[in-house]
């Protein structure tokens, strides 16, 4: 048994050293593998590839020398150029009213009607105390004139010439008092007639026919505007006082637009009439009022417009868009395409913006080329890649020409 165990045991030990080898193969022939493809790659170049260093693709736009207009944007209100409370100066039954609510009506037109009776009453009755009086002048004349001839002929005393000739005067003073009277009463007797003090547009009636209307009533019978020509009345920053008082007095009206509210449509042109007289401390602005012609009454009395001042025209003026301008800690400046079709910083100073366009006082002079879009990615001596424009619409214009 002893020596069955032995065998057994003798032919066990040989399975160890022979999984050992066939471990160390398999690695063996790793090594060789992963040695072989490094080999491979390392014997290849290395590419380097970075979105950063490769052209940045940018669009310009060639700075531009022209005329550059001061455009000042403001919020106006429409106000018409006149505005009527029309009263009634008498009172009395309102008889009939003569306008169409909302319509245009011509100075001096017919509006309402009054009835004239009471008037014409108190006319007669002061008619008939003139005539009265002016009987009794008559009567007192010709026994002065009597007096006077009888004085001459030393018949009686002079006293009794004097109290006749006093008598005279005083009734021709009744008699003055008398025609004022009977001048008021033809006076209230016009006014039973109510007619428009101006042309324009009335608004909704107060009062109906058959009412009874008081005289200076606050309410008022109805209101007129006058719309043509209108108003807008609109205020602008302190800052532009002198541009806008240098062109006032020189006789220049600077020409104004307006818009609705959106700010898309232009409603009407006109121009500035009159500046006011003091800046308003509590806003820091100066409020102006413009004319316009509203003959299509494009413009409503209160309503709000968006208003465009051409405050000023700047000639020959270097000008660039706005969005091309950069701020930085060295100041404002744009990048500037060169001939190598790299980008250089150059610092500029501004003057006044105007329709999305800006004035450059220094730091370029208008033969270059700024960068508009792809500003993100570029730094001085960055090269650029100029993005094309339009490319499509050029060739099809060069192909239909």
């Amino acid at each position: 048994m002893s020596d069955l165990t032995e065998n057994l045991n003798h032919k066990k030990k040989p399975l160890v050293p022979k999984f050992i080898y066939l471990i160390g193969f398999i690695l063996i022939l790793a090594l060789c593998a992963g040695y072989g493809y490094w080999a491979t790659a390392s014997s290849q170049p290395t590419e380097e590839f970075s979105q950063w260093s490769k052209p940045v693709p940018v669009r310009v736009v060639a700075v531009e020398r022209r005329d550059l207009s001061v455009e000042l944007k403001a919020i106006g209100t429409v106000i018409p150029a006149h505005m009527v409370n029309v009263q009634s100066q008498v009172s009395g039954a309102l008889q009939g009213i003569y306008f169409q609510e909302g319509y245009l009506v011509a100075k001096g037109q017919l509006l309402a009607q009054i009835d004239p009776a009471p008037f014409k009453v108190a006319l007669a009755q002061a008619q008939g105390t003139q005539q009265q009086n002016m009987a009794q002048l008559r009567n007192a004349e010709t026994e002065l004139a009597r007096y006077q001839l009888l004085f001459k002929q030393d018949s009686i005393a002079k006293q009794q010439v004097e109290q006749q000739q006093a008598l005279v005067n005083q009734l021709k003073g009744q008699i003055q008092a008398n025609q004022a009277q009977v001048d008021a009463a033809k006076l209230n007797l016009s006014y039973t007639k109510i007619y428009s003090p101006i042309a324009g547009r009335v608004g909704f009636k107060q009062k109906d026919a058959g009412n009874l209307i008081q005289a200076n009533e606050e309410a008022g019978l109805v209101t007129v505007t006058q719309v043509h020509p209108i108003y807008v009345q609109f205020a602008v920053a302190e800052n532009y006082l002198d541009i806008l008082r240098g062109a006032s007095s020189q006789g220049q009206k600077a020409q104004v637009s307006a818009w609705d509210k959106a700010d898309q449509k232009q409603l009407a042109s006109g121009q500035v009439q009159a500046l006011d007289n003091q800046i308003d401390l509590n806003t820091g602005t100066l409020k102006l009022k413009a004319v316009f012609d509203n003959r299509d009454d494009a413009l409503f009395p209160n309503q709000f417009v968006n208003i465009r001042l051409n405050a000023h025209t700047i000639q020959d003026a270097v000008s660039i868009p706005s969005d091309a301008i950069q701020h930085g800690a060295k100041g404002t400046y744009v990048y500037v395409i060169n001939t190598q079709n790299k980008a250089e910083i150059r610092i500029v100073k501004l003057g006044v913006t105007s329709q999305g366009q800006t004035e450059i006082l220094t730091g370029l002079n208008g033969t270059e080329r700024v960068v508009l879009e792809g500003i993100d990615r570029l730094s001085e001596g960055h090269e650029v890649q100029i993005v094309k424009e339009n490319i499509k619409a050029t060739s099809t214009r060069s192909a239909t020409g």
